[in-house]
C-alpha cells in the first residue's frame, strides 16, 4: 500500500540544493542571483557584492599599467617608469580610446547602421590622430591583427 509522500521526502538529498534563510544571500556562479532571478551578472547587484566572486568593476577594467612595462622593456631595456609617469600615460591611453570609441560610433550612426566594423575604427583613428601618426597607428594595428589571425 502506497503512502503520501511527506515534505521531508519529497526529492532525494543530493538533488536539491539547500536555500538559505535569507533569499538575499543567494549568489555565486552556481546560483542564482536573488534580485535578477538569473545567474549573476559581470556587475552582480546581489547583497553579497563584496564576496561575490562574479562581481566585476564598474569600468570592467582597472587600468592598462601593467602594459607599459612590457612595452618598454621591448623598445628600450633597462628603463622603468615611475608611478607619476604610469598615471599620466594611463589617463592618456584611456582619453584616446575613449575618443575614437565615440568617433567610430558618430560615423556608425551617421551611416544608419548597428554594427561596428573595422572600417569604421580606421576612419576614425585617421580622423583624430593627425599625418604620420595616423598612418602609422593603422599599419601597426593591421600587422598585430595578422599577427594574432595567424597565431590563432
Amino acid at each position: 500500500m502506497l503512502e503520501p509522500l511527506s515534505e521531508t521526502s519529497e526529492e532525494s538529498p543530493g538533488t536539491k540544493e539547500a536555500e538559505p534563510k535569507n533569499p538575499k544571500r543567494r549568489c555565486s556562479r552556481r546560483r542564482r542571483c536573488s534580485r535578477r532571478r538569473r545567474r549573476c551578472s559581470r556587475r552582480c547587484h546581489c547583497s553579497r557584492r563584496r564576496r561575490c566572486s562574479r562581481r566585476r568593476l564598474s569600468d570592467g577594467f582597472d587600468s592598462f599599467a601593467t602594459y607599459f612595462g612590457r612595452v618598454l622593456q621591448r623598445v628600450q631595456e633597462g628603463l622603468s617608469l615611475s608611478q607619476e609617469a604610469v598615471n599620466v600615460m594611463d589617463s592618456f591611453v584611456k582619453d584616446i580610446f575613449e575618443r575614437i570609441a565615440d568617433e567610430a560610433a558618430r560615423l556608425v550612426r551617421s551611416s544608419k547602421r548597428s554594427t561596428l566594423t573595422s572600417r569604421d575604427m580606421q576612419t576614425s583613428v585617421r580622423l583624430l590622430l593627425p599625418g604620420k601618426r595616423g598612418k602609422h597607428a593603422i599599419t601597426s594595428a593591421t600587422k598585430a591583427l595578422l599577427r594574432y589571425i595567424t597565431g590563432k
